[in-house]
Order: C-alpha cells, then sequence, then structure tokens
C-alpha cells in the first residue's frame, strides 16, 4: 500500500502530472500510481481535478493531453490558460502596462517575463515611437512576435528552451542559459500572488526557477501584478520582498494589502 506521506503535496503533484501528459501525450492510471507512490484512487482524484480545469482529457485508464486552466496553487487555486487570463482586469493591466513602459529608456536592455500583464508592457511599448536601441529579452513567445514590427529599431532576443502551451512560455532546459549571459537594466516581472511576508510567488514551478535567474541578470526588478495578486501567496517562491525595486499595481489595490507591502519599504506605483 502506498504511503501517503511520502508523495508531494496534491498541487505539486498535479502539476508534476500535467507536465507528464503534456510531454508524452498520454499516461495511465496505473503507471501514475506506481511513479509517485499513491494509490490509483489518488491518481483518479488528481486527474478528474485536472480534467474539471480542462488541463488534460480523461480517457479511459488514463488522461490525454488538453488545454486550459490548471490546477496548481497552494490552495487549489487556478493556474488559467493565457487566453483566459487576457480577458480578467484587461483595463487595469493596459494601465500598469503603461506606467511600466514608460520606465525604459532608448538603448537600454529589458527582460519580459511571460504573462498577461508583461504582454500589455509589450504593447505599449510598441506605441513608444521615441525608442531607438532597445534590446528586449523574454522568455514568452506571444510577445517576441508582438514586437516583431518595431524590429530593427528593438532587438528582442528569445530565450529559447522547452515551450510550455498553457502560458505561450519557454521555461527549462536551456532556458536560463541566456541569462548567465546577459546583463540587462531592468527585468519586469510577473507572478501569481505578491505578499508581505512570504513575498513574490507563482503557481508554476518551472517558470519561478526562470523568474529568479531574471532577477539576477537584471540591474532593477519590477514587479507588475495586478490588484488581485497582492496578499496572495502561491505554491514556489519567486524572490522575498526585499529583493524587488519595484511594485506596479492599479489603482483598485486593497489599503491595507498596499500599507502592509510600503511597511516592507516596497516602492509602490499605483497604476491610473
Amino acid at each position: 500500500m502506498p504511503d501517503p506521506r511520502s508523495s508531494p503535496p496534491a498541487a505539486a503533484r498535479r502539476e508534476r502530472i500535467l507536465s507528464i501528459i503534456e510531454e508524452r501525450g498520454f499516461a495511465k492510471v496505473a503507471q501514475l500510481s506506481q511513479l509517485f507512490d499513491i494509490s490509483e484512487v489518488t491518481v483518479r482524484s488528481d486527474l478528474d481535478a485536472l480534467a474539471e480545469a480542462h488541463a488534460v482529457h480523461r480517457v479511459h485508464g488514463g488522461a490525454v493531453a488538453g488545454s486550459g486552466a490548471v490546477i496548481v496553487g497552494r490552495h487549489g487555486s487556478l493556474e488559467r490558460a493565457f487566453e483566459h487570463s487576457m480577458l480578467a482586469g484587461q483595463q487595469e493591466k493596459a494601465r500598469i502596462g503603461r506606467e511600466a513602459a514608460s520606465l525604459v529608456q532608448s538603448h537600454q536592455a529589458i527582460v519580459l517575463d511571460v504573462g498577461t500583464t508583461t504582454t500589455a508592457i509589450a504593447s505599449a511599448l510598441l506605441d513608444r515611437d521615441d525608442l531607438q536601441g532597445v534590446v528586449v529579452i523574454t522568455n514568452a513567445l506571444n510577445i517576441a512576435l508582438l514586437l516583431e514590427p518595431v524590429i530593427p529599431r528593438f532587438t528582442v532576443v528569445v530565450t529559447g528552451g522547452t515551450v510550455r502551451p498553457l502560458q505561450h512560455s519557454l521555461v527549462d532546459p536551456l532556458a536560463g542559459v541566456v541569462f548567465d549571459r546577459i546583463r540587462a537594466d531592468l527585468a519586469f516581472i510577473g507572478c501569481s500572488g505578491v505578499h508581505a511576508v512570504s513575498g513574490i510567488t507563482n503557481v508554476n514551478l518551472p517558470e519561478a526557477d526562470l523568474k529568479r535567474r531574471m532577477l539576477e541578470a537584471s540591474a532593477r526588478c519590477i514587479v507588475v501584478a495586478d490588484s488581485s495578486k497582492l496578499g496572495i501567496t502561491q505554491l514556489s517562491r519567486v524572490a522575498p520582498i526585499d529583493k524587488i525595486d519595484t511594485l506596479i499595481t492599479g489603482v483598485e489595490a486593497d489599503a491595507s494589502e498596499l500599507g502592509l507591502l510600503a511597511a516592507t519599504g516596497l516602492r509602490i506605483v499605483l497604476a491610473r
């Protein structure tokens, strides 16, 4: 009988199960039971949860790869597919994007993380006709394509790595190699949670690892997060608050959460 105490927490386990299914295209209940040392009943429960989130499709004896949101958060929260996230808080994200883009100067090298709010930054940069010689390093395929019209005024560098379809992102192996060879002026980092004590967190483990590499490769780090992310703690820690230079969020942010964050000494900019 498998010992449930030896298995990872449900949220982390489900993310790993999803990664296996995405890589192989299909996984059997019996195989996952043996791999994670959990009962087949638990595996079926995990697959059912992923299917309900539209991340996989259940078939007889297992599951096949699907698309949509996936349950990965510490408290069972959803990581929504990029297209789903784009529908939430569009106006707030657009304002955050414009505020962040206003910080970019000509001939700077900037890192643009994956995500809908960082995509809003890329959109705002398209309107900055005054900018010349900006180098954008990104692990987001959609951002690279969005910025294609401003080449050669901008140089767009894609990290490479393994494609993660849910967010159109590139992750390790290989995605982090480029950050060992560059020094950027600014890094614009997205996240799933901003908490005064827990710091900057993310629902997805592989992307959180890459965010840390981005921080280390940049002179300044600016976190962009819509107001719904404040006060939230997710599965994987990206960085403590004192490693962040600035947080840009919307005026919709809860005043009490802003107060707790400000008490840490974090510089906060409200996008109006």
